[in-house]
Order: structure tokens, then sequence, then C-alpha cells
């Protein structure tokens, strides 16, 4: 005969019913705090950047330990800047008469596809340098900008020349005698540069392309009020190929750095566009222990550059040699 209670649902026990309800696992609880914790937002520590010396390829802290407060043109604080220091700026100069043989001895083509190589690496980084440029120099975002774009075509632009400027400033002289003349540029060395307080990124731009596209090394002195464009440029010029010491960045206080790169027996010449005309003539007379070359200027930076700062660093050598030999 067939089962009587099929078809129906099992009567439960007793034991089934007095039974506790499972309690939930420790486990369990734990991965559901997770869950909760992961969904909501969390808050978290700005990861605040160092500003350091850029001197042979590295980024030391200045030895003096100092540094400064830096604020943009509304008055906030960005950043504390490294404040270097006679020391560091000593060592800058080793650092950039070290990279002088290879740089100088490297082809103009060489040169001219590293420096293009920075040129690419600021159009990849435009909108960090524009911040930077909005902060320290004021104004709006949309100037920023344009000032950041111009100073990438200004680097293009002397980029261009470093396999140009041998036959502009060069030349076949002619001779009365069975002799060949030639001029041929050569670079001076060490510069120093003081960069201009004003356009914290495009003048700064201006004033060490010329510079280094035709061979010298150079040791700079960034803006005291706006260094932080500086650093970053540093930044870029450290994974762009450059040799390290080609280009060395102090940061603090132009007072202080300017003198002793003056009167420094191992630089051999000096841009001090960055300098006002109070304080330039004590420079000068520093400058003339060595008889350094002196170049500045109040110049127009956003105005198409000429050739004047490529032909202020580079020496003429003349070289005779026989005809038909």
């Amino acid at each position: 005969m067939p089962d009587s209670k099929a078809g129906k649902p099992a009567r439960k026990t007793a034991a089934a019913v007095e039974a506790p309800a499972a309690s939930t696992p420790p486990k369990a609880k734990a991965a559901k705090a997770a869950t909760i914790a992961a969904a909501q937002p969390l808050s978290r520590l700005e990861v605040r950047k160092t500003y350091k010396l850029f001197i042979g390829g590295a980024f030391p802290r200045s030895e003096s330990g100092r540094s400064y407060p830096v604020h943009g043109k509304d008055g906030v604080l960005l950043a504390y800047a490294a404040q270097g220091s006679r020391k560091d700026a000593r060592d800058a100069v080793v650092a950039a008469r070290k990279a002088f043989a290879g740089w100088s001895g490297a082809t103009a083509y060489n040169r001219g596809q590293i420096l293009y190589r920075v040129a690419e690496m600021l159009e990849g980084r435009a909108a960090q340098f524009a911040a930077e440029v909005a902060a320290a120099d004021g104004g709006q975002s949309a100037h920023a900008e344009a000032a950041v774009a111009t100073a990438i075509d200004r680097w293009v632009w002397y980029a261009g020349w470093s396999d140009k400027v041998a036959q502009v400033a060069g030349a076949a002289n002619p001779v009365a005698g069975p002799y060949f003349n030639f001029s041929v540029p050569e670079p001076t060395g060490v510069v120093a540069i003081v960069a201009p307080a004003e356009s914290s990124l495009l003048g700064l731009i201006s004033v060490v392309a010329p510079v280094i596209v035709t061979g010298n090394t150079a040791v700079v002195v960034a803006s005291e009020s706006r260094p932080l464009p500086a650093i970053s440029l540093a930044e870029v010029l450290a994974t762009a190929d450059l040799p390290a010491g080609v280009v060395n960045v102090l940061t603090g206080r132009t007072a202080e750095l300017a003198p002793v790169l003056a009167g420094h027996m191992d630089v051999n010449a000096l841009d001090l566009t960055g300098i006002g005309a109070p304080a330039r003539m004590a420079l000068e007379q520093l400058a003339a222990s060595n008889v350094k070359r002196v170049v500045y200027g109040n110049e127009d930076w956003a105005a198409r550059p000429g050739t004047h700062r490529l032909m202020s660093f580079l020496e003429i050598k003349t070289v005779w040699h026989p005809a038909g030999t």
C-alpha cells in the first residue's frame, strides 16, 4: 500500500524546534566588517613633496639643513624649499666642470636630440607646470597654460639650433696666402645663471636653454621667491638623458649664492639677468677676478627670442691650415 505520509512535509522534531539559531562565525563577522569598511570613502594623508637641490644629477638637501617658506602670489604658503649654502654652490660648480668635457665633446646632433627629449617630457607634464606657474606668478589658469606652452616651444626652438649655430657664428675667412682660415665657435665653459624673478618658467627656460645647447654647463640660482617650477624642471632634466652635472639648480637666498658664484675661479661666465642694477656692480667686480664674461638685460620673455643669447657664451677659435695638404 502506498505510504499515507508521502507528499506531506516532514514533521519537525522537538530538538529541531527547541534548538537556537546558529551564531555567525567570527571569520564571517570580520569579512562583513571589511566589506562595509571598503564601501566607506577613506580619508588619506596627502603625500607632501620635499623640494631639494639638484646637483650632479642627484637631489640632495642643503648641507646646511636649512629651508625657507615659499609663498604664492596670493600669499598662500606653497612649500618649503631648500636654502642652499656656499658649499652647495661650490659643489654645483664642481659637478658642472666635471660634466663639461663630455657635454661639449658630444655631437651637436646628440645635444639637440637630448634637448628635444626634454621638450617631450615638458609636454607630458604641462598640467603640473601650469598649476605651479599659476600659483607662483598669479593670474588666471589660462594665462599659466599659455606661458607653459610658450616655454615648451622656446625649448624646442633652442634645441633646433644645436647643429646650426656653428654655421651662423663660424666662417671661412679669406686670407692672402696658401692657407685656409676658419673661425670655429666653442663653448665658454661653466656658466652661472641667476634666473629672472618674474616669469618663473618661461624666463628660466629662456636663460638656461641657450647656454647648454651650445655645449656649456650651467649652475642655476632659481628665483628666490618662485623656485618651484625650477625644481620641477630639474626633475624633468634628471630623467631626460641629460648627463649629470650639465644643469645644476640651487634654491635659496640670491644674495648669499650669487657672490660665491661671481667670485668662483672655476666659473667662466655669468648671466645676471635676475639681479637688479644696484647689486649688479658688486658682482661684476667679483667676476673680474678671473675675467668672467658677464651678460644681463631686461627682456620681454614673451617676445620671440633672437640669437644673442646663443652667441653670448661662445668663444671663437681661429684655425689655420695649409692649403693643398
